[in-house]
């Protein structure tokens, strides 16, 4: 398939994201590139009463939040975690790497994969790269955030096995959504750039194939319902030659409905000896249930949970009453020590928005983030606070869930996050926000509000369950504030 004709269909989808194509490569059937177009800030609006306690923001979705975290994380981000492997072999050749020499790949693709930036393989590379590799070839689950470069795993095992003298797909990549399939297209694109002969697919809507059309193309990406269509309605692809089948973002998948009925129909349609890999961001329940449904007998492989970044974040909290006394504690904290970037979370929209103003009007440089933005303006505030153009983020607790930023010194919930009921914890929220502090061994300061009774037996909570104190902060003591920032 041709650049011009996959690559319209991406840019009439991606103009509403601000996204721009590049200019076509030369190569046939490897996709367009897409760059990411400037957009102006968002501002808050006109000046409210006191927030309210209602919630009243738009959830991000998990596709949403993993488009951008993808688009956000161009470059790898270094991680010092620890890799947790498993598997039921203790016989396996599983064992670590700390070179793209060391693996023997084809010398194009050593090549396209030190033109995209890489040096030397990351965390998860480093242990999931030998074992995807090997043969015979072992099924795989995977798990680790965005920007630790799960997504040039497969796409180099889906090209070291990948034959381009064979014309007829070999390779098929399943992501729940249009834009996170164009992102792995993107990817596929730039590490098969010297590899000849091999060319890309991209199942995904307003994709057609004719009803006595052969797929070609080695390798295929698309989305659930398109590559049940081509594969077993139309049969334009023979799942019997697949040699590698991935499915990508099964976190975003089982939250997506009708999508994992799909990739398990496409699944069942393979051969036996198909590698089948299973990458995630997320390694709950519901996506364990979904990869032992698809998976059998895997390698399983995740970076190893962040609890021990506890040990770099000094937490403490602040009893406050009213809005208004937070607004002052915020006031203190900012006047007493030296904050290079930080965030801070709210419950709902109107408090951020208030939060903002009043923050705006004693001079700081303040960007917001809220669940109403489209994706072109969260990625253009978030690229904006990167660049230290606004040293304060203040986002919401639906918007802000999932999303990785980092370079933050200082956390402040100005609301805890609770579950959906607002009674009980969201630790894992806890977790993820002030883990944006204390980033590769340095020391971080998390500070939480508590205006009553309620809010302090989720504390009580969060304590207990991290087993980390949150020591008792005085707002209004400048002696006291100054020590939290030695």
């Amino acid at each position: 398939m041709a650049d011009d004709d996959w690559g319209a269909a991406a840019a009439d989808k991606l103009s509403s994201l601000a996204v721009a194509p590049e200019k076509p490569s030369k190569g046939r059937g490897m996709g367009r590139g897409l760059t990411i177009g400037p957009s102006a800030p968002v501002k808050p609006g006109p000046m409210g009463d006191a927030p309210s306690t209602e919630p009243e923001d738009k959830e991000l979705t998990a596709s949403d939040a993993s488009l951008l975290n993808k688009i956000l994380h161009q470059k790898l981000v270094t991680s010092k975690a620890d890799i947790e492997v498993q598997h039921k072999d203790p016989k396996s050749p599983l064992y670590s790497v700390k070179s793209f020499e060391a693996l023997h790949l084809k010398p194009e693709l050593l090549k396209g994969i030190y033109g995209m930036g890489f040096s030397f393989p990351s965390k998860i590379q480093e242990s999931a790269l030998p074992a995807l590799l090997a043969d015979p070839p072992a099924n795989m689950i995977a798990q680790s955030q965005s920007g630790t470069g799960k997504t040039a795993a497969f796409v180099c095992c889906m090209l070291s096995r990948v034959d381009a003298s064979l014309r007829y797909p070999q390779c098929i990549c399943i992501s729940p959504t249009f834009e996170l399939a164009l992102q792995t297209g993107e990817v596929i694109k730039k590490m098969a750039k010297y590899m000849a002969g091999v060319s890309l697919r991209m199942a995904v809507r307003g994709e057609r194939v004719g009803r006595e059309e052969k797929v070609e193309d080695q390798i295929v990406v698309g989305t659930p319902g398109t590559l049940l269509d081509w594969c077993l309605r139309f049969k334009a692809i023979d799942m019997q030659k697949i040699r590698v089948f991935v499915l990508d973002e099964a976190d975003v998948m089982i939250s997506q409905q009708g999508h994992q009925d799909q990739s398990i129909r496409l699944r069942r349609a393979l051969s036996r000896d198909c590698q089948l890999l299973l990458f995630s961001a997320t390694y709950d329940q519901a996506v364990m249930t979904f990869a032992q449904t698809v998976i059998p007998d895997p390698i399983v492989i995740r970076l190893r949970r962040e609890e021990e970044s506890l040990d770099n974040i000094k937490q403490f909290y602040i009893s406050c009453r009213s809005d208004g006394e937070k607004f002052d504690a915020i006031t203190n904290i900012y006047g007493t020590i030296s904050i290079g970037q930080s965030m801070i979370f709210c419950r709902t929209r109107k408090a951020a928005d208030w939060l903002a103003k009043e923050m705006m009007a004693q001079g700081h440089a303040v960007a917001m983030l809220t669940g109403e933005l489209e994706m072109s303006q969260r990625y253009s505030i978030i690229e904006r606070f990167r660049d230290g153009k606004e040293k304060v983020l203040i986002t919401t607790n639906l918007s802000a869930r999932g999303l990785d930023i980092e370079q933050v010194t200082i956390v402040i919930n100005y609301d805890l996050p609770t579950d959906k009921t607002n009674t009980e914890p969201d630790y894992e929220t806890y977790l993820h926000r002030i883990g944006r502090t204390g980033r590769f061994g340095k020391n971080g300061i998390a500070i939480n509000f508590v205006d009553g009774h309620r809010t302090m037996e989720i504390l009580q909570k969060i304590q207990i369950h991290f087993n980390k104190e949150i020591l008792k902060l005085d707002a209004s003591d400048v002696d006291e504030i100054e020590k939290i920032n030695e």
